[in-house]
């Protein structure tokens, strides 16, 4: 660890230095606390630019320290028990080619393995009407081990690619183990309807299919999943990027959250009102649900529009229907928009963004980022101190100190 330095001193303002000495800043962190972007001439000797003269959006990442990602941003001190006392973040997976790493992590910690979705339909996903998307895993066990033979800089670990039947069209979404499987969402390709479905994650993996439609209508293309932590049942977002990019035919439905009872089948919309619902999320006692809505982001057909949403709705959740209710902005991102979302033990709330990862506090207020530089549309931990981050064309393995909630129904 360090102490913080003479620049993180000035940046964090005279009237927090007493505050600022009370803790030690570990290493690949930086501060960036309120007093930094409330002083715009502060700005202007760090980084050599004028918020008053530049046009910032939701396109520009805020790095006022010029730091080289991957780092921590810490923009308040709740994010150093996040962190912990020796956090580390570095990539184990890259493929500059290929958007391989976008969305649907699952951890298998059977065999300590993080299973996700290559990019459907996006740039560099390699995936169109004409082309299914593809579901891979790359092993943390040989990650941990090329970190430890390599202690400096990047690693690069195979990724395998899985065969999966042609019912799994364009993966999108994942959650924990159920019933030892992986639950997964898809968002369908032309006239193959989109599905819940579960995959064994050994040989041969094997696929059930447990839902492909709304009483006979095809969902437009869905794209998350969680699992309620007390009832077991099933939540899932449908939104139109399939059709956005070019994959799926037009809606014919709202963009809506749904629940899903597997064990009787009953299907019911539990929230609407979205421009784009996307990633969802429920706290550890499943009495708060997070759902982002990325509305500014309107895929290859809209293009991107600041004027709609960017942000992270939070609701209660009834407790005998389960629907959603009392919606309140939780966050609002600047930079790009929230896509997937997970919930740590202690409340705390993640998300991907244009930037990486940012965490927020269950009031709302970002206490930091995984500053990746680029994008990230989800992340997952692989047990207590361990988030994966998907980052497109990279995945980056962070050692910290939060701990993970259950994600998976009944085993």
């Amino acid at each position: 660890m360090r102490v913080f330095s003479p620049w993180a001193l000035s940046a964090i303002g005279v009237g927090n230095c007493a505050r600022a000495l009370a803790f030690e800043l570990p290493a690949q962190a930086v501060v960036s606390t309120p007093d930094v972007y409330l002083s715009p001439h502060r700005i202007d000797r760090v980084s050599m630019y004028s918020f008053r003269e530049s046009s910032f959006n939701n396109t520009t990442l805020f790095n006022p320290t010029l730091t080289a990602p991957p780092f921590f941003q810490v923009f308040h001190e709740g994010f150093l028990d996040i962190l912990g006392s020796s956090p580390s973040i570095r990539e184990v997976a890259s493929n500059a080619s290929f958007a391989f790493a976008h969305e649907a992590p699952v951890y298998f910690p059977e065999m300590d393995e993080m299973f996700f979705a290559s990019n459907d339909g996006g740039s560099l996903g390699m995936s169109d009407l004409d082309h299914n998307n593809v579901y891979g895993k790359i092993s943390l066990a040989a990650a941990e081990a090329e970190l430890e033979a390599n202690p400096d800089g990047a690693v690069n670990v195979p990724v395998t690619e899985l065969a999966l039947s042609e019912e799994i069209q364009m993966t999108n979404g994942g959650t924990g183990l159920y019933n030892d499987s992986l639950l997964l969402i898809t968002s369908g390709r032309g006239a193959r309807p989109p599905s819940i479905a579960l995959v064994n994650p050994r040989e041969p993996h094997n696929v059930t299919v447990l839902l492909d439609n709304f009483f006979g209508r095809q969902f437009n293309s869905l794209n998350d999943i969680k699992v309620h932590p007390s009832s077991g049942k099933i939540f899932l977002t449908d939104v139109t990027y399939g059709y956005l990019f070019g994959f799926r035919p037009a809606p014919m439905m709202p963009n809506q959250v749904y629940r899903f009872d597997p064990d009787t089948g009953s299907v019911r919309v539990v929230a609407d009102g979205f421009v784009r619902c996307n990633g969802i999320a429920f706290t550890g006692d499943g009495r708060t649900a997070y759902v982002t809505d990325t509305g500014s982001s309107g895929g290859n057909l809209l293009g991107f529009n600041q004027t709609l949403p960017s942000t992270i709705y939070a609701y209660d959740v009834d407790d005998n229907t389960q629907t959603f209710k009392n919606r309140r902005v939780f966050a609002y991102v600047d930079a790009g928009v929230p896509d997937g979302i997970q919930v740590d033990a202690m409340g705390n709330v993640y998300t991907g963004c244009g930037d990486g990862v940012q965490v927020f506090n269950e009031e709302g207020t970002i206490l930091g980022k995984f500053f990746l530089g680029s994008t990230s549309a989800n992340m997952a931990f692989a047990g207590d101190g361990r988030l994966v981050i998907l980052a497109e064309t990279k995945i980056f393995l962070a050692h910290i100190a939060a701990q993970e909630i259950s994600l998976g129904g009944p085993s």
